[in-house]
């Protein structure tokens, strides 16, 4: 997840125009700093992220400035989940955590949540206000307006498709042309079964998980209510349930997203469709880097949608608050969160950030010249803030709907996967 060699020279390059500036990034007042770094050139900074959040260029350059106020170390761990349950374990026993963090947006609830929200520092600063979009800003928050968390990207979601799969299918593969097949869940899944009719060994989408995020991302509240009580017994996510595990034995190929399977999928003409918000770009690049045919058509299904999208905070155990909330305040500034997306193909939470790479229009030549950052901004117009409502308990149920339907791709009833699903919501303390 979030990997990507798209135009990293010219992220390279932004990267060593960035960091000539940046002897004075931990000490003014745009980088979100208020005073002169008290650590010394041979001290550490030390941050921990997961998966590729595209910072191995910055940070690098950041150390290779003989100018830097301090070195960064810089600790990458593979996924969210491993990271997940040590920086929870880490946040319990009082110590053990990097200075600062990199919190999964779906996990955030739980940490702005009262009493959690204590273990991190308040990195409130008035003049920082506008440079995120307002829900990511806000989605680490808590009630009375403690900020734990800058934002890093958002996860607007367009529709990556193999546009010479479409057409061995009969399909329309034009880039405008497909546009009619995204405009409803209903014309996705109907021109599906012609492209399996059409094709046996290929299947429609890459994983019925990757399907029922997209459509619980289209929902307002999936798991619970405004007040956060527990309420899995609502239309919604019914729908959502019904639609995933009707198409389970004939339109997904049944395997795990982020598995060994799911990845020979992409090499093996295994499936033609999948939703993409723009970190997705690099796993598919990483995955199938020699497979041609691959296009991103502005549309989604019902309208706009949100996939990913994280933070970094700064835990309280932290010995250098002041420096670690100035070198996240950097590390999300516009000029670096366009590096990001250079490097790594993250779509920026900046506003100046986005509004640049929309400007911009690049292409990508892997996905036939697709204009992505244009359509990203397209897709981000679309995303309906607030949706889905994500209360304290969302990562955690998230987690278990994932697994039921992963029980009916392996053979179980839905009715028998409901059933456990019901049982494993309602253990929760």
């Amino acid at each position: 997840m979030r990997k990507s060699n798209i135009r990293r020279g010219a992220a390279l390059g932004a990267a060593v125009a960035l960091v000539a500036g940046m002897t004075a990034a931990c000490g003014d007042s745009e980088s979100g700093g208020g005073s002169e770094s008290k650590l010394g050139k041979d001290d550490v900074l030390t941050i921990t992220t997961f998966s590729d959040f595209g910072y191995d260029l910055l940070i690098d350059q950041w150390n290779a400035d003989p100018d830097r106020p301090f070195t960064v170390k810089h600790t990458k761990v593979a996924d969210w989940d491993p990271w997940k349950k040590t920086l929870t374990q880490e946040l319990q026993a009082g110590h053990g955590l990097t200075d600062i963090v990199a919190v999964e947006g779906d996990a955030m609830p739980q940490f702005v949540s009262e009493g959690a929200s204590d273990q991190f520092v308040d990195l409130s600063d008035s003049s920082l206000d506008d440079r995120w979009v307002d829900y990511a800003y806000q989605a680490a928050q808590t009630a009375d307006g403690k900020q734990i968390g800058y934002p890093t990207d958002v996860g607007p979601e367009a529709f990556c498709y193999r546009a010479d799969l479409f057409k061995k299918a009969g399909l329309p593969s034009d880039r405008e042309e497909v546009k009619p097949i995204f405009a409803t869940w209903d014309s996705y899944f109907e021109a599906g079964k012609k492209l399996v009719a059409a094709l046996p060994d290929t299947k429609w989408y890459d994983a019925s998980g990757s399907i029922a995020q997209a459509m619980l991302n289209q929902t307002e509240f999936p798991f619970q209510t405004a007040e956060n009580e527990v309420n899995i017994d609502n239309p919604e996510i019914q729908n959502v349930w019904d639609t995933v595990t009707q198409y389970s034995s004939t339109l997904s190929p049944q395997v795990v997203q982020w598995g060994e399977d799911w990845t020979a999928n992409f090499r093996n003409d295994g499936f033609a469709t999948m939703p993409c918000p723009g970190w997705m770009f690099s796993n598919i690049k990483s995955s199938a880097p020699n497979v041609k045919g691959w296009d991103i058509v502005d549309a989604f299904p019902g309208g706009g949608g949100n996939w990913g999208g994280s933070f970094l905070a700064v835990p309280t155990q932290s010995e250098h608050p002041e420096e670690a909330k100035q070198f996240a305040a950097w590390l999300t500034d516009k000029d670096q969160e366009l590096a990001v997306f250079e490097a790594a193909g993250n779509y920026p939470a900046n506003v100046a950030a986005e509004e640049a790479l929309a400007a911009e229009n690049a292409t990508d030549p892997y996905f036939n010249d697709a204009p992505t950052a244009a359509i990203l901004a397209s897709r981000a117009a679309a995303v309906e803030p607030g949706h889905p409502y994500k209360g304290d308990k969302y990562s955690d149920i998230l987690g278990l709907f994932q697994t039921a339907i992963q029980r009916v791709d392996e053979g179980s009833s839905p009715e028998d996967s409901w059933k456990t699903f019901v049982q494993a919501v309602e253990s929760l303390s």
